[in-house]
């Protein structure tokens, strides 16, 4: 009797063990944390794949020769290192005027539609007039029009410029030629009216409505005008949709061969460049996998200097995103 209670105990004493370790430990909530752990994991390793594969094709094929283009058992690390691929994509980008009309072009009419949506965002959020709702809701439709419905009066609307038809009363003549110019840039941003406006001013006047209006009612009671709260009191406070529509401005400027190609057809800017490219290759090589390789290292190069923009603003770049309500 004595050795069968004795055993009981030790059953019962292992028993609690076994409780106060599940009670602890939990395996079974354990399990589920590393296996969601490791789909997580999976995930965003897919999703980086599938974001960067482009990009490591374009590098693999700009630094191989070209006699391995035709070597089946090559697939990313080439046998023949060579940078002519560059220097050639390099001369027919014309890169050094390119870049700088590029960067020009895209610099300017980023901070102009900074200004421009950042005034036209605080209205709509801060200010009481009439017609409000429905004057934000064609900002709204701005976004999904695509440009190409009203290509024909845009263009006609720079190549005979004219403000209230004052230019022609007094000279005679049909309006000023701005085409072939950054005007027509520079004027749309500034009157808010550029590409992709409507989504800046849409993202203004979101992060404006979640400031609090005790600043906005502090300056007042000192006497500040609503200008004057705007500057000195909002825009402060205002850095992350600031940096946000900055760097969202400039990529898509930088990218943009329509407008280019609409207003300044002979123009260099690398995106425009990068278009006329196979045309060009085709007069010195008509062996198309060239060609393409060509393009690939070409468009590496429109690239770089997005990447590298991107590598050193993006602590700023996803704060920005996250403050501002583009996620989540």
């Amino acid at each position: 009797m004595s050795s069968t209670s004795t055993a009981r105990q030790k059953a019962d004493a292992i028993g609690q063990r076994m409780e106060r370790w599940n009670a602890e430990v939990r395996p079974l909530d354990q399990l589920k944390k590393w296996l969601w752990i490791c789909a997580r994991t999976l995930l965003i390793v897919g999703i980086c794949y599938i974001i960067l594969y482009p990009l490591i094709t374009k590098l693999s094929m700009a630094i191989r020769d070209r006699m391995d283009l035709f070597d089946m058992t090559i697939v990313w690390i080439p046998r023949h290192f060579t940078w002519d691929n560059f220097k050639t994509a390099f001369d027919m980008l014309e890169y050094p005027a390119a870049f700088w009309n590029s960067a020009m072009l895209s610099l300017g009419t980023s901070v102009l539609q900074m200004i421009s949506c950042a005034l036209a965002g605080y209205g709509f959020a801060r200010l009481k007039f009439r017609g409000r709702g429905i004057l934000f809701t064609l900002v709204v439709f701005t976004i999904v029009i695509p440009p190409q419905t009203i290509m024909i009066p845009t263009y006609l609307n720079y190549r005979f410029f004219d403000i209230f038809g004052l230019y022609e009363l007094f000279t005679g003549k049909q309006g000023v030629n701005l085409l072939e110019s950054y005007w027509p840039f520079f004027i749309s941003s500034t009157l808010a009216m550029g590409m992709k406006n409507g989504l800046f001013i849409f993202i203004f006047r979101q992060f404006f409505r979640g400031l609090p209006k005790e600043l906005e009612e502090a300056a007042y009671v000192d006497g500040t005008g609503v200008l004057g709260t705007f500057w000195r009191v909002i825009i402060p406070n205002t850095v992350p949709a600031i940096v946000t529509v900055l760097l969202f401005s400039i990529v898509w400027q930088w990218n943009d061969n329509y407008y280019v190609s609409l207003y300044m057809n002979y123009t260099q800017v690398l995106s425009s460049t990068l278009a006329s490219m196979p045309g060009a290759l085709g007069r010195i090589t008509t062996d198309p996998s060239y060609i393409s390789q060509l393009m690939n290292t070409g468009a590496l190069l429109v690239m770089m200097p997005m990447i590298i923009l991107y590598v050193f603003a993006q602590k700023y770049f996803v704060e920005s995103v996250e403050r501002t309500g583009l996620v989540g």
